[in-house]
């Protein structure tokens, strides 16, 4: 029998958001280790606000909404509060009840920027890394960087001393990071990933990643410039190696295959696995290092860096990074690299839990 088309919906729900999520969704694992990790931050919040005045947003609703922003590829803070007012799900992870007002989207900007200024995305992402240790090698790495595009045209970038007009008509013009400045971003720099390559105004985005299983162990973004890579990387490496004496190996692509890094890495006790540059010249790799097997294995390990990028380009929101200024681009791309290894975790603990069910990782 055809059933009736109800028109008139009931004026009550007795099912609660809690049951309306189902018991095997991903974003329950997500949650509860999220929760984890803002419990951990509660005192750092507490530092961070007057103990006086209106109340603002509490950080727990804003952090978690910038993780859906980076889970669901939502593009703007319009669109994610759009959908944090009808959608059900939204609302449960962020902690909202079925009935609570939803914010103005310019007031959720302001509030997100609070936590630009601070090193809340730093310390998140110490705290998922944290919950992740079981998971991560700490003695094999991967290193390399990407181009984030930034908020910028073409146009914005005009010389320093204001010469040039509007900056309109720059075609056969030669411009360079040392004459010219952008107008809108002036922390961006004109950069192309490899010859042949369009130039864009840009940062660079650095990740240390484990070789267990991909997780990204140390991050920051730096000016777009010929040494950034290098230079990050050794940096990343100091702080990975900070009050370690362990020797750790550290794989890397040909652009890295210089004198300067490699006796760097090694002054840090770091093995640098990079790959030969011999293109017209001789590779800084030497017999000492590829006469082992460890380095052909930490070669063909390289691409999980690639996979991490690609999901924070393809699904975050770091293809064109939306934010201006060095700070708060080293900011989300720190914070979405922790929604990448928050996103992989729960199927790393189920896995484990499949392998010996006695072990509980939480």
């Amino acid at each position: 029998m055809r059933g009736d088309e109800r028109l008139q919906g009931g004026m009550f729900s007795y099912v609660t958001l809690e049951q309306r999520v189902p018991q095997d969704h991903p974003l329950r694992e997500i949650r509860r280790l999220t929760d984890v990790v803002l419990a951990s931050l509660s005192t750092a919040f507490d530092e961070m606000y007057s103990a006086s005045g209106r109340p603002s947003i509490a950080p727990e609703y804003v952090l978690r909404a910038l993780l859906l922003q980076a889970f669901y590829s939502v593009r703007s803070e319009r669109q994610l509060v759009e959908q944090l007012d009808y959608n059900l799900l939204f609302r449960w992870f962020v902690g909202l009840g079925m009935d609570d007002a939803v914010w103005n989207h310019a007031v959720f900007s302001k509030n997100r920027d609070r936590l630009l200024t601070s090193e809340v995305a730093q310390q998140f992402f110490a705290e998922v890394n944290q919950q992740a240790r079981r998971f991560m090698s700490d003695e094999h790495f991967t290193v390399d960087g990407t181009l984030i595009q930034a908020w910028a045209s073409q146009k914005s970038f005009r010389k320093k001393d204001g010469s040039d007009g509007d900056g309109t008509n720059f075609h056969r013009q030669k411009r360079t990071n040392e004459t010219h400045e952008s107008t809108t971003d002036p922390d961006a720099r004109l950069y192309k990933k490899s010859y042949g390559k369009e130039s864009h105004l840009a940062y660079l985005g650095h990740a240390l990643v484990e070789n267990r299983n991909g997780l990204i162990a140390a991050a920051m973004a730096t000016q777009a410039d010929g040494y950034a890579e290098r230079e990050a990387a050794l940096l990343l490496h100091e702080a990975k190696q900070k009050g370690s004496s362990r020797r750790i190996t550290v794989g890397a692509d040909k652009a890295y295959d210089t004198k300067d890094f490699v006796t760097a890495a090694r002054t840090l006790n770091v093995t640098a696995h990079v790959t030969k540059n011999e293109k017209g010249r001789r590779s800084n790799m030497d017999r000492r290092t590829t006469r082992h097997p460890g380095y052909a294995i930490s070669l063909s390990r390289r691409w999980l860096v690639e996979k991490g990028f690609g999901w924070l380009k393809q699904t975050g929101p770091l293809r064109q990074v939306k934010l201006r200024g060095l700070h708060k681009v080293d900011w989300i791309f720190v914070f979405n690299c922790a929604a990448h290894n928050l996103m992989r975790l729960p199927r790393l603990i189920a896995s484990h839990l499949q392998q010996d069910p006695r072990q509980n990782c939480a």
